[in-house]
């Protein structure tokens, strides 16, 4: 299997995973705030829809027109893809979990949206999930050299080595040089994405 078709099968498989996941919510459960700031787990998956249903050309389309704002792009787009009924979403979601097409992002960037949403809606709903740590660690490096204006933790890591408690083999516990900034893969990858995790979970 190429590198390319990697990619896309675990991405599908953590789309798949999530859909299984979200069958059974209640209404309460859809309003959730998640981790993501200022939307709730409706709104999260409304932008997995958009993330997995855009392409190259629409995202540049897209972007022009909301005037290089990411944030407006974003806020836009799930204003698009949230159905009124929150299952109507998650039958949207379940249409696009097999799609190839994507912003113009790097390979990593699939993984973050994958993931970091994934725990942005799991985590306040109690729902546990174990992602592919190599998945995760690629996610981390690059979160790791994307700046916080940009959705990673740049600054946050600057001067610090990441070490994943959780990962193995031993030569891919860590990242970068000075003072160690120690969790598992997942909760490492939730701070440098800009998220708030337990205190006691980075040291």
């Amino acid at each position: 299997m190429s590198r390319e078709k990697s990619h896309w099968s675990i991405v599908h498989a953590e789309r798949r995973a999530l859909v299984a996941d979200l069958e059974h919510l209640d209404d309460a459960d859809w309003a959730t705030p998640s981790l993501c700031t200022g939307w709730t787990v409706h709104d999260v998956l409304a932008h997995l829809v958009n993330d997995a249903s855009t392409t190259r050309f629409r995202f540049v389309a897209r972007l022009a027109a909301a005037t290089f704002d990411f944030d407006a792009l974003n806020q836009r787009g799930v204003e698009e893809e949230r159905r009124a009924r929150p299952s109507d979403t998650l039958a949207r979601f379940r249409e696009v979990t097999g799609r190839t097409t994507s912003a113009p992002t790097p390979a990593a960037q699939r993984y973050v949206e994958a993931i970091v949403h994934g725990e942005d809606i799991r985590r306040p709903l109690g729902i546990a999930h174990t992602y592919p740590v190599g998945a995760v660690l690629e996610a981390i490096a690059y979160q790791r050299k994307t700046p916080v204006a940009m959705g990673g933790g740049r600054e946050l890591a600057a001067g610090r080595r990441l070490v994943a408690t959780d990962a193995r083999p031993e030569p891919s516990l860590s990242l970068g040089q000075g003072p160690a900034v120690r969790g598992t893969a997942i909760d490492l990858l939730l701070w440098l994405s800009g998220r708030d995790v337990a205190p006691e979970a980075i040291s």
